[in-house]
């Protein structure tokens, strides 16, 4: 009896009989021969009927074979440089061909579909060989960042999803009854992270967070997946240096597991290999000053307009495009003004108008990945900035006890997992990026 393997493993099988289970990918052929792909969650694997060596019954399944059937498949593994598959290179010559459900009419086919359908039938996209390319890059990142925190001394420890305040704006936030008081979905755990990290010293939560932004960007999903760490005794320099290798280490896992699936979704893997450290550090200041610079040097009266920007304000797509078209890899901006930033940053020493802050900006155009900073960790200081922008002091009571029992200089970071996964695959759109968007106008499925 052939024993049933996983098309990944393919390779270690040449010249065996095995048995492959899975659906009908495509089909193609002619006459005497039916081509096959049959894709099983790991590859996607090309399996050739000749009828002269079957019996007929069996050739006539595989040649009336129809798309997402799902088949077992027995037959004998070959090399062929010029199979087509993930891995490339070998094929299936079909012995027995079981049909265990024949799919009629799958709304997914080879010709062309818009996005709004395609979106309504995510459940069924997934199967394609585009969105399981993406999601297996997706769980590579995942995992990459995770074992390299953990193999650095990093705790996971996990943070709620309902939280009684805001850690970010509180304009976007989701409020629901909690038994008849209000209560609010998570735009960050890194509130309770800074409680965590006086815990254990180097913490990370990794989690679903919410922002009901009515925002249709192309970077932006009311749901999505943040990983925050924070740690103790940490500079905003330590926090950069944290940031390169962990990103640099995400790059280099997905470039050494996942060509083939990079060539599939047809990714300049030329621009993720220059991804080594050091990247670039340019201060606010500075980069206010090159974005003017190239405001100057366009003759583009569209691009004068989009490049506008006064020192003091937060930068936007266009400005984040520019500044990293200048760069080959991602490039870190650092000190930004305080009135930009969350009120737990810590300000530049004599600067207040100025905090220890960092965003990390991705090449191509594809905007901030994560976003830092040195944490305000003196009592008198955070009591100030509580005062000032007047949050409720009840709310954040808990928090305001971490400056009192042990406080310690602390800095850490989020980093936006959709928009990572976006850049590293070279997507347009971070809607791709998640197994289920939640967007402005879409929760289904």
């Amino acid at each position: 009896m052939a024993p049933v393997i996983a098309i990944r493993d393919i390779a270690d099988h040449v010249g065996e009989d095995v048995t492959v289970r899975g659906w009908v990918y495509n089909k193609t052929g002619k006459g005497k021969l039916a081509f096959v792909l049959l894709r099983d969650g790991t590859g996607i694997l090309n399996c050739v009927a000749f009828k002269p060596n079957l019996d007929e019954h069996e050739f006539d399944r595989a040649d009336k074979a129809t798309q997402e059937s799902s088949v077992i498949v027995t037959g004998t593994v070959r090399k062929d440089e010029r199979a087509k598959g993930i891995p490339g290179g070998y094929e299936l010559d079909i012995k027995t061909f079981e049909v265990l459900q024949a799919t009629q009419d799958y709304p997914i086919g080879p010709k062309e579909h818009g996005t709004e359908f395609l979106m309504d039938n995510r459940h069924l996209w997934l199967r394609s060989s585009r969105q399981w390319a993406i999601l297996r890059i997706r769980a590579t990142i995942v995992a990459t960042l995770r074992n390299w925190l953990d193999s650095n001394g990093y705790l996971l420890v996990d943070t709620p999803i309902i939280t009684p305040a805001a850690g970010e704006e509180t304009t976007t936030l989701f409020e629901l009854d909690y038994f008849g008081e209000p209560a609010y979905l998570a735009q960050t755990g890194q509130l309770y992270n800074e409680a965590n990290m006086m815990a254990f010293g180097k913490v990370y939560c990794f989690g679903p967070t919410f922002r009901a932004e009515k925002s249709k960007t192309r970077r932006h999903l009311i749901e999505f997946w943040m990983l925050e760490p924070e740690m103790a005794f940490f500079s905003l320099e330590d926090l950069m240096d944290t940031e390169e290798q962990m990103i640099t280490a995400v790059v280099q896992r997905v470039l050494e597991l996942h060509r083939p699936e990079l060539e599939l979704l047809e990714r300049d893997v030329t621009k993720m290999e220059s991804i080594v450290s050091p990247f670039p550090r340019i201060s606010y200041d500075d980069a206010i000053e090159r974005l003017k610079t190239l405001r100057e040097q366009t003759d583009d009266p569209e691009q004068k307009e989009l490049l506008k920007i006064e020192w003091g304000e937060d930068f936007g797509s266009p400005h984040e495009t520019a500044l990293t078209g200048l760069f080959d890899r991602p490039v870190f901006v650092y000190h930004y003004p305080s009135a930009v930033k969350a009120f737990y940053m810590q300000p530049v020493e004599g600067r207040p108008e100025v905090c220890r802050s960092v965003d990390l900006l991705a090449p191509e155009g594809y905007g901030e990945i994560t976003g830092g900073s040195e944490r305000i960790w003196d009592a008198e200081l955070i009591d100030q900035r509580v005062s000032t922008i007047g949050i409720s002091r009840d709310a954040y009571a808990w928090y305001l006890d971490l400056r009192r029992f042990g406080s310690v200089p602390h800095a850490g970071f989020g980093l936006g997992l959709e928009r990572t996964v976006a850049w590293i695959c070279g997507l347009q759109h971070v809607r791709e990026t998640i197994p289920y968007a939640r967007m402005l106008n879409r929760k289904y499925p």
